[in-house]
């Protein structure tokens, strides 16, 4: 009975210390600090696409980028080796294709809608994953030509001769679709299209989140997505953020750094800024 007592009481311990992490400041950039550091570098959760009228690069934002002395993405943008090994890793696993997956109708629908309203053939797509679909889809979802965050930290860095690195793979993010059944990621497709004036309501009502620098509301609004990878968050969440915790650790302490990462991996117990925090990291909420 004590040791029982013991362990629920370390596991109730255990969560309120994460939950003490967790960010409670509506801000999309903060600084990181402490644990040996000279210099701090700084962190900030973007939003893959966004329309130009809601894109916004702040005054804080430049300064900060302008203290560091390299960029950390997600991936490499950078590397001049990307698209090629982007399309090593693009393909289903085994010779599925996309037909294969889908029943004949389903096939037919999802054609019809990227003829109609894409103006495209998804016969290029025949044994891509099925989520590499979705990149054509934003600018109909959006009613935009959508602007990157990423994109123009990268013209900020290249101003002042910041290097650009990232925090995996591309053949570690691309690897992780081949974790999510096939069959799934194409239900999701499908079910954006199905539903597609939803789907604008969720990505709007997602853009004034970000606009808000909600943090928590963004978490919370990703982990409940009517289109999202329901019961994949540990792989597409958590599972990243942990692995990207020792790899900030080690740059950060190589030379300033200004990491920038979509902002859904910044709330929330199991996020970026508490895993940091609890990582002995000082991470602190920087005005706009």
């Amino acid at each position: 009975m004590k040791i029982g007592s013991f362990i629920i009481g370390l596991l109730l311990l255990t969560g309120i210390v994460l939950a003490q992490n967790a960010p409670k400041e509506n801000s999309l950039l903060w600084e990181i600090s402490g644990k040996g550091l000279t210099k701090p570098s700084y962190l900030f959760g973007t939003i893959h696409l966004i329309c130009p009228a809601d894109f916004s690069l702040s005054d804080s934002l430049k300064s900060a980028v302008s203290k560091t002395q390299q960029l950390a993405l997600e991936i490499d943008m950078d590397d001049p080796g990307l698209m090629g090994a982007m399309t090593k890793t693009m393909f289903m696993a085994d010779g599925k294709t996309l037909q294969g997956i889908l029943t004949e109708k389903q096939y037919s629908q999802l054609s019809q809608f990227y003829k109609d309203s894409l103006g495209m053939s998804i016969t290029s797509f025949g044994r891509a994953k099925p989520f590499m679909m979705m990149g054509p889809m934003f600018n109909k979802i959006l009613g935009c030509e959508p602007q990157s965050y990423e994109i123009s930290l990268m013209g900020l860095a290249a101003k002042q001769k910041s290097e650009v690195i990232g925090l995996e793979t591309i053949e570690e993010q691309m690897a992780i679709f081949d974790t999510i059944p096939y069959d799934r990621q194409a239900e999701m497709l499908l079910a954006m299209i199905d539903k597609l004036p939803e789907t604008k309501t969720e990505f709007h009502d997602l853009v004034e989140l970000y606009k808000k620098q909600d943090l928590q509301s963004l978490y919370n609004l990703t982990l409940k997505s009517e289109f999202g990878m329901d019961g994949q968050d540990e792989v597409m969440l958590f599972q990243r953020n942990q692995n990207w915790i020792k790899r900030i650790d080690k740059i950060v302490h190589e030379k300033p750094t200004f990491i920038a990462v979509g902002a859904a991996h910044l709330g929330g117990e199991k996020g970026v800024i508490a895993l940091l925090r609890k990582d002995g990291f000082k991470v602190r909420a920087v005005g706009r």
